[in-house]
């Protein structure tokens, strides 16, 4: 009885909690705070569930100090989230230059707010936003003030991802005035709970990894087990290039290049100008070419001669509700959207629809056609093109060769030549005089060298990101590991039914084997290698660990799924199907989502380098949960594949049951290293360990799902091996959700990840 009263609050806690992030998406997140998070019924959902899970544990009288250390960090854990609870206080204090305040207002159940009073007085001395040299991107905010307590006064400073503590009250950057003359500043007060949740986290981190050295614990049990000593595990485990006819002018290849290699202030980011150029391509048809012309000079074409490239169907448009309302083809010209017998822009009334509130897909279609219809527009007025820097005081302005140019310490021999220097590259391309373009090339990469100041940047990253942008290391390592890891898969599959067999104990199916296997490592090396090249090429261009966006994340993934695959091919050779597999589907699901490739400049918050190990172990823990759900998929395929071979299906299955545990059970201990990291990160950067924010919940109930499948002492269908992958293979849901799921349908402070 007690067994099943356990298993219903185990199960109606997760529900409850998933449940949860629905409600607030429909129904906001002061409901869902005031209604279930900040309930009594939910905390005491949680209590009931220690005290069952408690009563359990001394009925079972668990002795192992590994595994007694691990469930009681769960009871500390929640014992401090209690605490906060009733303990803990937050809010926010305002700030205005020079005029103290004793005052914050204090977010309470209900999401109401009351106004408290400070036991001291507080005085703002000055407040700044720091930029990213010659670019409008904030790198971060800074709040200088003075306390006054008694006769004595003392100055704190606060910035993003550094706090001040004063008492027990700590004081994070959290907003400002748009005049700059104020600071809004999140206040916390929570002496008991963090300590004592910080104590949960370190207990449960080393108890995780004491179950993993435990010699009498159930991992080296499974170390230990005789399919790795007989060596049995072992044994289970395009491009089209079409050349269109040239219709439009355009520059020469090789002076188009050295256009692409001048700088650039773009997405507020000095670059290539070849980043830029690349971008402005794919917007438009979809890919970084145009029948047989380069980016640059696709770019340039549309400079120079706007009008031919007008005509030129070149902006590509998918099925869909607006190609079939407007009987549009699937590649138009800009000139098809500026038609006078029918008013115009023909797209005008639409897009003053959608920015009424219409929203649904043929709107929705129409906004991001006229997004990148007014892109090439802007382009051709020349707004886009910031190509020139002028630096006075330490500060670096970009700008675009038309316009007003304010800065009055610009002289007017440098001003008409920002002016009409592009003018003057028309008139030679014009009389084919592409060395004279060539030579008034290099003058403007010397121009921005001696005027852009320190925001240009250095030669190592311009040659990082113009190798990156070469190279499309993601899209051919999506096509060769998806199309290789399928094949291999077959082939393993293939191998383990016939393991047993008369064929399968000849030396020429062995080498066969052999062979292939071969092929497949150095395959994944090589991919391995290759996407090693990208992350460093992007660390090198961004000047930060590439993990700050939900592309480079997917990248990461995929990474550690190579890692792990070369690590573990050389004695589980199913390692090299599973790698190959499941880092071609990351890099897959990095093209076809809604991530950004582009290089940016991170959200201060995100400047943090608890944000790197709180990523990167969370996707090391991911990679190897994925790897249990290839496990999973492989064994359901073994076993309706291999019936007229029950035996070695069996055996297959089993060895496969053995592979899983063995990577689960690190798993695990990384998802709950990554989110003790992220919850330091969390309270460092905004006050508080646990908001419970989607991702925040629905990474919760990804542990909660997986750890159900080292319990199989208590669950007797996680003995069987079919039980299990069944179980593995439908848990792998909680990471699509929690990943996806939350990005792209839930949202929350999490949702750019």
């Amino acid at each position: 009885m007690l067994k099943k009263i356990l298993y219903t609050l185990y199960i109606l806690v997760m529900v409850c909690m998933a449940a949860a992030t629905l409600v607030e998406k429909y129904r906001g997140t002061d409901f869902a705070h005031a209604s279930i998070y900040g309930s009594w019924w939910f905390t005491g959902l949680w209590a009931l569930l220690t005290l069952a899970a408690a009563a359990w544990f001394v009925r079972r009288r668990v002795r192992r100090l590994s595994t007694a250390a691990l469930h009681l960090s769960f009871a500390v854990i929640l014992l401090g989230a209690l605490l906060t609870h009733v303990t803990g206080r937050q809010g926010a204090v305002h700030l205005r230059m020079g005029m103290p305040t004793s005052t914050y207002y204090e977010n309470i159940r209900g999401g109401d707010v009351v106004e408290r009073r400070l036991p001291f007085e507080m005085r703002l001395d000055s407040f700044a936003i720091k930029y990213h040299d010659g670019t409008q991107a904030e790198a971060d905010y800074m709040s200088r003030f003075t306390i006054t307590a008694g006769n004595g006064n003392t100055t704190g400073e606060v910035s993003m991802n550094k706090i001040y503590s004063y008492g027990a009250m700590r004081f994070y950057q959290s907003s400002y005035d748009p005049d700059m003359q104020g600071s809004i500043l999140s206040v916390n007060s929570d002496p008991w709970g963090i300590p004592v949740t910080y104590a949960g986290y370190g207990l449960l981190f080393m108890s995780l990894v004491w179950m993993l050295a435990d010699p009498k614990g159930a991992y080296r049990r499974l170390l230990g087990h005789p399919l790795l000593k007989r060596g049995l595990l072992s044994l289970v485990c395009i491009a089209v290039f079409t050349h269109g006819i040239r219709a439009a002018t355009v520059l020469p290849e090789e002076t188009a290049e050295r256009f692409g290699r001048l700088n650039i202030l773009y997405n507020n980011r000095v670059c290539p100008l070849q980043t830029f150029a690349i971008d402005f391509t794919k917007k438009l048809c979809g890919s970084a070419g145009y029948k047989d012309y380069t980016p640059e000079q696709v770019l340039t074409g549309f400079i120079f001669w706007g009008e031919e490239w007008s005509a030129e169907p070149i902006i590509r448009l998918k099925h869909g509700a607006m190609r079939d309302r407007l009987q549009l083809p699937g590649r138009c010209s800009v000139n098809t959207f500026f038609n006078p017998v029918m008013g115009g822009y023909i797209l005008g009334p639409y897009v003053n629809e959608y920015y009424h509130g219409h929203n649904d897909k043929f709107h929705q279609q129409v906004a991001d056609t006229d997004d990148r219809l007014m892109m090439v527009m802007n382009l051709r007025r020349g707004t886009l093109l910031k190509v020139f820097p002028f630096t006075s005081n330490g500060k670096t302005t970009w700008y675009p060769p038309t316009g007003n140019i304010t800065d009055t310490l610009i002289d007017e021999a440098r001003r008409k030549y920002m002016q009409n220097v592009f003018s003057l590259i028309y008139q030679e391309a014009k009389a084919g005089n592409n060395a004279h373009i060539n030579l008034i090339l290099d003058k403007m990469l010397k121009y921005q060298r001696l005027n852009a100041g320190t925001s240009l940047p250095s030669d190592a990253r311009i040659k990082a990101e113009r190798i990156y942008n070469a190279v499309p290391f993601a899209t051919i390592l999506f096509i060769v590991n998806l199309t290789a890891g399928l094949l291999l898969l077959g082939f393993t599959i293939w191998r383990m039914v016939k393991a047993g067999t008369p064929d399968a104990r000849t030396a020429g199916y062995e080498k066969l084997s052999r062979a292939v296997f071969t092929v497949a490592a150095a395959l994944l090396v090589l991919s391995l290698t290759a996407l090693t090249t990208c992350l460093a090429l992007r660390w090198i261009i961004s000047g930060r660990v590439p993990m700050a966006n939900g592309y480079e994340t997917m990248l990461v993934m995929a990474w550690s799924v190579m890692l792990l695959a070369v690590a573990a091919c050389r004695r589980f050779r199913i390692a090299l199907p599973f790698g190959l597999l499941m880092s071609g589907f990351f890099l897959l699901v990095s093209h076809i989502s809604r991530m950004d490739p582009q290089i940016t400049h991170v959200m201060p918050v995100l400047s943090s380098p608890l944000l790197s190990v709180h990523v990167s172990v969370i996707m090391m823990s991911f990679a190897l949960l994925s790897l249990t759900f290839i496990c999973g998929v492989t064994a359901v395929i073994l076993h309706l594949a291999g019936r007229r071979n029950a035996t070695a299906t069996y055996g297959s299955t089993e060895s496969l049951a053995l592979l899983s545990r063995l990577l689960l059970y690190p798993a695990l201990t990384l998802l709950s290293i990554g989110i003790f990291v992220g919850a330091i990160w969390a309270n460092v950067s905004w006050g508080s360990y646990w908001n419970w924010d989607a991702k925040e919940v629905w990474g919760l109930i990804t542990f909660m799902v997986y750890a159900v499948a080292v319990h199989d002492r208590s669950l007797p269908f996680l003995r069987r091996a079919d039980g299990y992958h069944l179980y593995m293979t439908l848990a792998f849901l909680t990471i699509v959700m929690t990943y996806f799921g939350v990005n792209y349908f839930l949202g929350g402070m999490h949702s750019y990840a």
